[in-house]
């Protein structure tokens, strides 16, 4: 199989880190490593390529959507 015909990069953003530690009454169990477990999951599935990033510092996220903008990668 070639390359994937489309690449998606999701960008977590701060304190999602603390999925299914923080208030887990209100935000649920489930970890980011989990969440990203199964995007990668339905991402191979379909052929996808998937890109995932999560930092506490917005900068590092700017810096990521900017170098993304220049391939042909869906943001959502």
């Amino acid at each position: 199989m070639g390359r994937p015909s489309h690449e998606i990069l999701v960008l977590h953003g701060p304190n999602l880190n603390l999925f299914g530690r923080r208030e887990p009454h209100i935000y649920g169990t489930t970890t980011l490593p989990e969440i990203n477990e199964r995007l990668k999951r339905l991402a191979d599935e379909r052929g996808v390529e998937l890109e995932t990033l999560q930092s506490n510092h917005q900068g590092v996220l700017v810096d990521k959507l900017q170098k993304a903008s220049t391939r042909s990668t869906a943001r959502c």
